[in-house]
């Protein structure tokens, strides 16, 4: 069966054509992504600016077309972290439809972190287990307990993000000391209420899924172009994490944006989502400290919502 999903966040908007077989095994047809900031000022604003829906819907335009070209028995579009927060969401599902023939399905945070599971365990081979995964994006990061199983013990997502943790607190250029403070300040109180859903002291290994965390690694591996086949699958350690975060924290928009294989729209942000990752891996290094274990994996995975939304397609 061949299928198609589009994942719709805050920050890009990914498109997957992936034939499906009766294992629930995905083979890539399309993968593709541009970045469009649907979310542009939704933090402040509270509504969607209509150069980011235009933005969007120019991409949307692009995807119907490979769609159609590629015969996709079924589609699911998924809206997330900026669609949730946008009083004017009406205009972006309306148009949407215009363009595609099916009704975006606005993920609740919890179903987002679902389906991020389900597609980051779908390339994941014996993992050990209990694990943790962190889908990081623009507006919100998702916190799953799953077991090796691909069973979901919990689920938590965070409204905090790439975006939002850059037009809210990381505005400087550098960010400032005091932006910085703030910033952690906030991840920290997210991270406390987190907590109070999702046991994060239980991980043995966690899953490191999109697009700050695989550019993150891409970093750490010294990679001159975004190579997909040498992220998926990196093993990290803390220490590892946190050089290259810490980096990116502190790097000017002009060092970023010369960094070869980070996409040009995503440089702005990079600083402010390393800080969420940084933040979020030393919260589960400190828990599994006390819990008298250290965590032993941090594994990098090209797979997560996106392919999830191709199985939700498929019916699996």
């Amino acid at each position: 069966m061949r299928v198609a999903g589009i994942d719709c966040g805050t920050n890009s908007i990914r498109l997957l054509i992936a034939d499906v077989d009766a294992d629930g095994v995905l083979t890539d047809v399309v993968r593709t992504m541009h970045i469009v900031r649907l979310g542009q000022g939704v933090d402040r604003t509270g509504w969607f600016d209509p150069q980011a829906l235009e933005r969007t819907f120019a991409a949307i335009d692009e995807y119907a077309q490979l769609i159609k070209q590629h015969q996709c028995e079924a589609v699911v579009f998924a809206a997330t972290s900026a669609t949730r927060d946008a009083s004017n969401r009406d205009i972006f599902i309306d148009g949407v439809y215009d363009r595609l023939g099916v009704w975006p399905r606005v993920l609740s945070g919890e179903e987002e972190a679902r389906t991020s599971f389900a597609g980051a365990m779908s390339a994941v081979h014996n993992p050990a287990g209990p694990l943790v995964a962190v889908d990081l994006g623009g507006g919100s990061t998702e916190l799953v307990l799953g077991d090796s199983d691909g069973n979901v013990l919990s689920a938590f997502s965070m409204d905090v993000g790439s975006v939002r943790m850059r037009e809210r607190r990381m505005v400087s250029d550098p960010a400032t000391a005091e932006e910085i403070t703030a910033a952690r300040q906030d991840i920290a109180q997210a991270l406390d209420e987190a907590e109070r859903v999702v046991d994060l002291s239980q991980a043995r290994t966690v899953l490191g899924l999109a697009g700050t965390i695989t550019s993150v690694a891409a970093l750490t591996l010294d990679l001159t172009e975004y190579d997909s086949d040498r992220i998926h699958g990196l093993q990290m350690s803390v220490a590892q994490i946190d050089e290259t975060t810490q980096w990116f924290i502190d790097s000017t928009l002009a060092q970023r944006q010369a960094v070869p294989f980070l996409h040009p729209r995503r440089a702005d942000v990079m600083g402010a989502g390393a800080l969420v990752w940084q933040e979020v891996i030393h919260r589960i290094a400190q828990r599994s400290a006390e819990a008298g274990h250290q965590l032993e994996s941090i594994t990098i995975s090209e797979h997560d919502i996106l392919d999830g939304l191709a199985l939700m397609a498929a019916g699996v």
